[in-house]
């Protein structure tokens, strides 16, 4: 069994969209946690600067019996989420663990 984790450091808004509110930041933050849930079926989570308006860290994971298939949905979803105009992503660090491995 293979475990794969994606982690995204994101910036939010920007000059023409700023994110004033944590309202505002819950409305471009929500959908994209959805639709990563929805299209890779995949366990997604915003996981960290959940007090900073601008900023967001949001936190995939993925469970296949191969690690072709773990980088395969893990690249999808790194694809999906640096194509959104109102997002920046800042880093995108993946990691991959196989049953026995030491977590």
């Amino acid at each position: 069994m293979w475990v794969g984790t994606l982690e995204f450091d994101l910036l939010l808004g920007g000059v023409d969209l700023p994110v004033r509110s944590l309202k505002e930041k819950r409305s471009v933050v929500r959908p994209v946690i959805a639709e990563l849930q929805r299209r890779f079926a995949v366990a997604a989570a915003e996981v960290g600067d959940q007090e900073l308006h601008a900023r967001s860290s949001i936190g995939v994971a993925v469970v296949a019996g191969d690690r072709t298939h773990c980088v395969s949905v893990l690249e999808q979803c790194e694809r999906l989420v640096s194509g959104r105009p109102e997002l920046e992503v800042l880093s995108a660090r993946q990691r991959l663990l196989r049953t026995g491995d030491d977590l």
